[in-house]
């Protein structure tokens, strides 16, 4: 299992409710979950053999901003 993390531009939990569809629907993805309080808006992803821009993509998609953050 993988774990990636995103800095994105997901702020409130209203928004959070927008892409958890997204998230939820990709079988790969076995959980996820945002870090509000933090100043980069934390995107935890753990996931199979997910691609990190992919994810960046999905996001994207979405109208939010998401970068992996190297660790």
């Amino acid at each position: 299992m993988d774990i990636l993390i995103f800095t994105t531009s997901v702020e409130k939990p209203e928004q959070v409710s927008e892409v958890k569809p997204l998230l939820t629907s990709v079988p790969a993805i076995t959980g996820w979950n945002f870090d509000l309080e933090d100043c980069d808006n934390i995107l935890r992803i753990e996931a199979h053999d997910v691609s990190p821009r992919y994810i960046e993509t999905l996001l994207q998609t979405a109208g939010y901003h998401c970068r992996e953050l190297e660790y």
